[in-house]
This record gives C-alpha cells, structure tokens and sequence, in this order.
C-alpha cells in the first residue's frame, strides 16, 4: 500500500469523537485535523526521500537492454507515484492553510458544515457529500 492509500498513517491518531455539546470545528476539532493532516505529510515526505535514495542507490547502467528496461519502468512507475503525491501534498498544504484561516471544515459550494466523519475519510475534502455527488454527476454527464 503506498501513502496515497491511506489517509491516517499513525494509529496513534485516533477519530476524533466530539463532546455532546461541542461547537463544530472547535479548537480541538481543528487540531486534531492539523495533526492529522501533518503526519500525513510527513509520511508523504518520507516517502519522496526513500524514492530519491533508492533511485540513487540503485542507478546503474546495465549491459543487457532487457534490465536496463525493467529499470527505467520501475523509475517510471515510482516518479508517476511521487508525482501524484506531490499533488497531495499541494492539496494538504491548501487544507492547512484553510485551518489556519479558519475556513476549513465547511463547503466551498455552499457553505454548509462537511462533517466530522466526511473530514475523518477525507481531511482534504472542499465539499459537503451533497455537492460532491453533484460534482460527480455533472462530470459523467460531460464525460460522454
């Protein structure tokens, strides 16, 4: 499983369960997502550095065509892999931003609140369900 799998790389990170009377997107709340959306950053990262070292360490110029091949197709696949997590990364350093402009947590659409559970599965998420199953139809509809 590579890191764009998952979301919570640290099980130490549990969901985040509110209080009866909590206010959404409370002090708290917002913490536990900048925690959580920080250790997934940090897991990307450390994966760019393992992906950096191992094409390093494992560059080499192979006599027979078929090796050389195979090498540059794993070299292929890992920098697809980086580059779609350095995607992610964007997205997670845009996710912080709106916490720290206390903008995060609710629907780029229409304003209402995402959700707890929602920002659980996908603490990158600008839309509310309802608006992103809107988003999707929209897009098959163009799609054809």
């Amino acid at each position: 499983m590579n890191s764009t799998d998952k979301l919570a790389t640290d099980p130490a990170i549990q969901p985040y369960v509110p209080a009866e009377d909590e206010e959404y997107m409370s002090e708290a709340q917002l913490a536990h997502f900048r925690n959580l959306l920080l250790d997934w950053k940090n897991s990307l990262l450390e994966e760019v550095h393992r992906t950096v070292n191992h094409m390093q360490d494992d560059s080499a110029s192979y006599p027979d065509p078929n090796d050389r091949a195979s090498q540059e197709e794993e070299f292929s696949l890992e920098l697809r892999t980086r580059d779609r997590e350095r995607k992610l990364l964007k997205k997670i350093n845009e996710t912080l931003a709106r916490i720290d402009a206390e903008d995060y947590g609710y629907c780029e659409s229409c304003g209402v609140e995402i959700g707890i559970r929602r920002l659980e599965a996908r603490p990158t998420a600008t839309l509310c369900i309802d608006c992103k199953t809107f988003q999707e139809i929209r897009e098959k509809q163009v799609g054809r």
